[in-house]
């Protein structure tokens, strides 16, 4: 059965009990409102054969903020009733004190939606969820001997917030995600190596759930399985270094895009605060942050303050021209909100996030960048990463790469890392293939504490003077 739509301030905080309560917190306020949130998830993994875990969850509650400069206050609760209402507004009040500011315009209204407002976990039974994920596992074990271990999961979760400001100004947005990943595990002599695919994003469950669509995914878990089945130790050195398209854009978020969030540039802890208008970047190179695209992952109509997404040039031609910004960054800063004002639930306070971050395409041929090396790797897939944002250091780990030798692509290595800074790593960019594309849809962004759904993107990439980690003696 469906559930009837959230809408809280027609119910346990109606509006003409909540927004004097709200009001009286924010007086001498500069911003601030009530989030309320309802959120659902399930998830189902089906593991070496059987149905391991299958979970549901599901959450409600609101946060009170009131920002005073740069002081914010912040209350939440589980309790969506006006008594909690009120004691949350006694708490966010202590960040106004005296006040003396002045309630800042509402954000601009917007009809756009950028994706479906269907419940994804409710479009297919949970029998079906389940036999999918069972033949999953069998065709995966029937494409290949090698294979010893399967592992398929699928995620669905709705989230549907209200905001309601001061000014009596209330704005929803419905927030469908949906996800499947396959990963294998070969075995070839005594030697196991495995492999993954997945993606998915603002969407229903039903193009998943497709033969045509999970099977495409099975055979790239295998064949990158397969690759790494046959890898040699990576090399150690510094050298050239072609990075795959789209999913590889994940160094470029977290190298390049969390140093381009304003919340760490007016607090000059960012390696790019104060460069505004310098060339930052190799000429050519353009960075966008884009919430606006639609069904994908890391898209939103409004984000979590209500200003309508944006797509927002961060750097261009290789100058910094712009920030992300959340309203209170933002007007702390003397420019408008980019509409990066995120949160990972209604008990966290938002603060400046990425999207879907890219790098547009060059007009290369992607072949043309690996032959044009001398001595380098070819650097197809990416794992995890770590970086350091007051400096841009980076450290990455790559799950598919090759080996290149005059222009000739060689032997699969494994166990490659990219180590190196962002700031630098823009200005050794020699070239960007005509292949952008974005990853499938399985980012997660962590920042203080948060999470949110992202996506990242970009052409193929050469770059020089990268520093790579290998066990290769």
């Amino acid at each position: 059965m469906e559930n009837s739509a959230f809408r809280p301030f027609e119910t346990a905080l109606a509006e003409e009990d909540a927004l004097p309560v709200l009001q009286s917190a924010l007086a001498g306020a500069d911003d601030g409102e009530i989030f309320a949130e309802r959120h659902k998830s399930e998830s189902l993994v089906f593991d070496d054969g059987r149905l391991r875990s299958a979970s549901y969850d599901a959450s409600e509650g609101f946060g009170l903020r009131a920002v005073n400069g740069d002081v914010a206050g912040y209350a939440h609760s589980t309790d969506v009733s006006i008594e909690a209402l009120k004691r949350a507004a006694e708490t966010a009040r202590l960040a106004v004190g005296d006040g003396g500011g002045t309630y800042a315009d509402a954000p601009q209204a917007t009809n756009v939606k950028l994706y479906t407002d269907a419940d994804p976990i409710s479009a297919e039974p949970f029998p079906v969820k389940v036999e999918t994920l069972r033949e999953i596992d069998a065709f995966a074990r029937d494409l290949d001997q090698r294979v010893v271990q399967v592992s398929a999961s699928l995620a669905a979760s709705l989230q549907e917030i209200e905001i309601l400001r001061a000014d009596g100004i209330r704005v929803q947005d419905v927030r469908p995600m949906a996800r499947l990943n396959v990963s294998v595990i070969v075995e070839k002599d005594g030697r196991r190596e495995s492999g993954s695919a997945g993606g998915g994003g603002r969407v229903g469950l039903d193009g998943l759930i497709d033969p045509a669509s999970w099977q495409a995914k099975v055979r790239e878990a295998l064949r990158i399985a397969l690759v790494n089945l046959d890898a040699e130790p990576a090399p150690a050195g510094e050298m050239e270094v072609v990075l795959g398209p789209g999913w590889p854009g994940i160094l470029l978020h977290e190298a390049i895009g969390h140093g381009l969030e304003g919340d760490f540039n007016r607090k000059g802890s960012s390696a790019f605060a104060g460069l505004m208008g310098q060339q930052i970047a190799a000429k050519g190179v353009t960075v966008l942050d884009d919430g606006t695209i639609a069904d994908r992952r890391g898209s939103i109509s409004i984000d979590d303050e209500g200003t309508p997404s944006q797509k927002t040039t961060l750097i261009e031609d290789g100058r910094l021209v712009g920030f992300m910004q959340d309203r209170q960054n933002a007007r702390l800063m003397g420019v408008a909100s980019t509409g990066n004002g995120r949160r990972q639930s209604y008990a966290h306070a938002p603060m400046p996030r990425m999207t879907n971050t890219y790098m547009l395409g060059g007009d290369s041929d992607p072949a043309d960048l690996v032959a044009g090396m001398k001595d380098g790797i070819w650097a197809v897939g990416f794992g995890g990463g770590q970086v350091d944002i007051t400096n841009g250091k980076f450290v990455f780990s790559c799950t598919e790469a090759y080996r290149v030798r005059d222009g000739k692509v060689g032997e699969p290595v494994k166990g490659a890392t990219l180590i190196g800074d962002g700031a630098t790593a823009l200005k050794q960019i020699r070239a960007l293939g005509n292949d952008m594309a974005l990853d499938p849809g399985m980012g997660n962004c962590g920042k203080a504490g948060q999470w949110v759904p992202v996506g990242v993107g970009q052409p193929s990439v050469l770059m020089g003077g990268l520093t790579v980690g290998g066990s290769a003696t």
